[in-house]
């Protein structure tokens, strides 16, 4: 297999990984806040924590890598209006996930907590929530362009 179609296999998997895994966590996460049982909560965010680091952290970080060497070996300039915009979108996405890997560490702890002291979740867990579902949205959306800015490769400006 040639260089250039070895990182574009790479580059599709692995932005595959990333929205598909980004999808799957927050469904789970969102559907378990919903039911409001602390411990069902602790268990499903302990698991979109662990997927986060197991899936969503190394895809995240193959994505540019594997995207800036395409470009390279495809000869695009690197100053492309459409990939500079790629570029701050997916700063966006990433300044996003980060906050949002915090909180959802944060809600899985205050559920854990409220489930083994047996009381209901703090208000806190609902504010780290409110931010966690906040974020979520620009994150997505951002992703989102950037899949049809890969597709596309339209001249923005």
């Amino acid at each position: 297999m040639e260089s250039y179609e070895a990182l574009k296999w790479l580059h599709v998997l692995g932005s595959t990984v990333l929205f598909g895994t980004g999808i799957g966590t927050a469904f789970q996460m969102w559907f378990a806040h919903r039911g409001g049982d602390p411990r069902v909560i602790a268990a499903v965010a302990r698991n979109v924590v662990l997927a986060d680091w197991l899936f969503t952290l190394p895809a995240g970080l193959a994505q540019p890598a594997t995207g800036l060497a395409m470009a390279w070996f495809a000869g695009f300039d690197p100053w492309a209006s459409w990939l500079v915009l790629t570029y701050a979108l997916y700063a966006v996405a990433f300044a996003c996930w980060v906050p949002v890997v915090l909180l959802q560490i944060r809600a899985r702890d205050l559920a854990a907590d409220a489930a083994a002291r047996g009381t209901p979740l703090p208000p806190a867990y609902r504010r780290a929530m409110r931010w966690w579902f906040a974020l979520g949205w620009p994150a997505f959306g951002a992703l989102v362009a950037v899949f049809w800015l890969m597709i596309a490769k339209p001249v923005v400006w």
